[in-house]
């Protein structure tokens, strides 16, 4: 199967504007809540729950027997497959967890995976990991990862979205869950050592920002397609933000502050060869 996407995906608006409600740091007092809740975090949420993943519309479709169009390090629409290709059913989902930080911006977190893990072993990634057979949904996989690795109890966070799902370089079908953290001060992580070094969090704003990115084309298997890389430092650690969590990033904050960034995303095409098993990798 055959199909052609548009090379850009358009942002769905929500019903009511968000840049009004992140503008001002008004508070009110939740009833029955023991701590103040932010004002613009009640109203993000609000917003985000009206998000609809956008539909890409194939301008072409043509059956091909054993092929699938996918993109790595963005947004996956639905797929035309037409024979199920095994790497493609495995899912996992990440927390794009968002709080809001002493400057009354949203802040994004994140961690460094372990050095001793046998791939992406010392990258920037967001919490998450693979669905187990006990996770009821996305939601609960991108929580329930989150609880091991960093120790961020569910009750915490409001789930509030998921995006429409991304593929990584192993062909994994990876769902972005957008939470909120209402008392960032509740947090007190507890890192599982095996799979995290260090957790850190990061402004959102960044990612749909030129300072601190920059890009570089790749080829595969014919197609050209950009990843994107920001450079962020904090507490004197430097870290290297990339691929698909940074695709991930891009997308989240284009959808929260309804705008698109400067610089191209460049969704590529992509087309997974009949004869691929699960060692295949795109580069």
């Amino acid at each position: 199967m055959r199909l052609f996407f548009k090379s850009r995906i358009p942002i769905t608006p929500c019903q009511t504007p968000l840049k009004s409600s992140l503008s001002s740091p008004r508070f009110f007092i939740v009833m029955n809540s023991p701590k103040p809740t932010s004002f613009r975090l009640d109203a993000l949420a609000e917003q985000l729950r009206l998000y609809k993943p956008p539909i890409r519309v194939d301008d072409e479709i043509e059956e091909e027997s054993g092929k699938i169009v996918a993109q790595v390090g963005f947004a996956e629409s639905s797929n035309g497959i037409a024979k199920p290709f095994e790497p493609m059913t495995k899912r996992a989902a990440v927390l794009v967890c968002l709080f809001e930080g002493d400057d009354g911006h949203l802040r994004v977190i994140l961690t460094k995976r372990s050095s001793g893990l046998s791939t992406h072993s010392g990258e920037v990634a967001l919490p998450g990991g693979k669905a187990e057979e006990g996770d009821k949904d996305d939601k609960a996989t991108a929580t329930r990862e989150a609880r091991e690795e960093i120790g961020l109890d569910s009750s915490l966070v409001n789930v509030v979205t998921t995006l429409e799902p991304f593929l990584s370089k192993h062909l994994l079908r990876v769902v972005p869950v957008i939470g909120i953290l209402s008392d960032k001060d509740a947090f007190k992580p507890v890192l599982n050592a095996a799979e995290v070094e260090t957790v850190f969090d990061a402004p959102l704003q960044m990612f749909i920002k030129d300072e601190h990115h920059r890009e570089e084309e790749r080829e595969w298997m014919g197609y050209k397609y950009l990843i994107h890389f920001f450079d962020y430092e904090t507490d004197g650690k430097k870290y290297l933000i990339w691929g698909l969590t940074a695709g991930i990033l891009i997308r989240a904050a284009s959808v929260v502050y309804q705008r698109p960034p400067p610089f191209l995303e460049q969704n590529p095409i992509f087309k997974v060869p009949r004869i691929a098993d699960k060692d295949t990798v795109m580069h």
